[in-house]
């Protein structure tokens, strides 16, 4: 089954797409099979990253993105990472339905992942996903995440360049800087850039931006206006400088080097939890330490230790 799956991903079927994101995404039997062989086709790809405040105008403005780039010809997938519904643990969906207007077009790919509640709003299968994106050929994968905040430093880990959209009202941006974002961004995006305060925005950013030491990129900012379309070219043109950027100074393969490592430790992490949880012999060694746990003759951090001793025995 999965060799036929991996057959008519080979041949531009997007039916297999699907089931090859579906299957990663659920870490189903023969995830780690396809993965494997998909790996030697990953790299080439621009990710990029989209994070705000909810309300900032993502959606709108990943959808005018993917348009241009169609334009162009370039092929794109999107990630549309959702809330995590607490009914079903699936996504909500919403994203997928705000950008109709160009799910219908052969090349463009649209996924809605649900971040079932990892840290930042990305969960492993969200790189995963991405992965299975770029080896079946997609030019441009754009990850849109839930939220903004110092956990939003996942999606740094994620795409090549990070766009940090705010809003006029989206708060005090200095104090946003201050959460994160300034480690983060590669570009800002003030969108509903026509409404009162886009000015002021622009200009503390501008300034903050500029009294801090980094490398030598600075993160631009850009004005936009989604819903008209207004500011995508500068956008655009932006995004191509950084890559650029990210080329010449050797940036790119140091953070997919990155990447690589952060993938390794994950798997890891994830093997190791389910090896350990998963003994019986495990579960109920640790069900013998509950009451000297409760009678407080013991802690759970020593516990823990006698358990990573105990483990590192056998």
């Amino acid at each position: 089954m999965i060799d036929r799956l991996l057959t008519e991903f080979s041949e531009g079927k997007r039916a297999a797409l699907a089931r090859a994101v579906s299957i990663v995404e659920n870490h189903r039997p023969g995830a780690d099979t396809i993965l494997g062989a998909l790996h030697p086709r990953i790299g080439r790809a621009r990710r990029i990253g989209m994070t705000g405040p909810p309300g900032a105008g993502k959606s709108t403005l990943t959808t005018r993105l993917v348009e241009s780039m169609r334009a162009e010809g370039l092929t794109v997938g999107v990630l549309a990472v959702d809330p995590t519904s607490p009914f079903t643990g699936g996504a909500l969906l919403g994203d997928r339905i705000r950008m109709e207007s160009v799910a219908l077009d052969p090349g463009v790919y649209i996924r809605s992942l649900a971040t079932r509640g990892a840290l930042g709003g990305l969960s492993s299968a969200t790189r995963d996903a991405a992965d299975v994106l770029d080896a079946f050929g997609l030019l441009r994968v754009i990850i849109e995440t839930v939220g903004v905040g110092q956990s939003e430093l996942d999606i740094a880990r994620t795409a090549d360049t990070s766009v940090v959209v705010l809003v006029p009202e989206s708060g005090d941006a200095i104090q946003a800087l201050k959460a994160g974002l300034m480690e983060i961004a590669d570009l800002f995006v003030v969108n509903k850039s026509d409404r009162p305060g886009a000015d002021r925005l622009r200009k503390d950013l501008d300034a903050a931006l500029h009294m801090r030491a980094r490398s030598d990129w600075t993160p631009p900012v850009v004005a936009t206006v989604g819903v008209e379309g207004t500011g995508i070219p500068e956008l655009r043109a932006a995004l191509d400088r950084h890559h650029q950027y990210l080329i010449d100074s050797g940036t790119l393969t140091e953070r997919r080097k990155a990447r690589w490592r952060e993938r390794v430790m994950d798997a890891v992490d994830q093997r190791l939890r389910a090896r350990l949880w998963g003994d019986p012999g495990t579960q109920e060694w640790l069900a013998a330490q509950l009451d000297p746990l409760d009678a407080g003759t013991t802690t759970p951090l020593a516990v823990a230790d006698a358990l990573l001793a105990r483990k590192g025995e056998t």
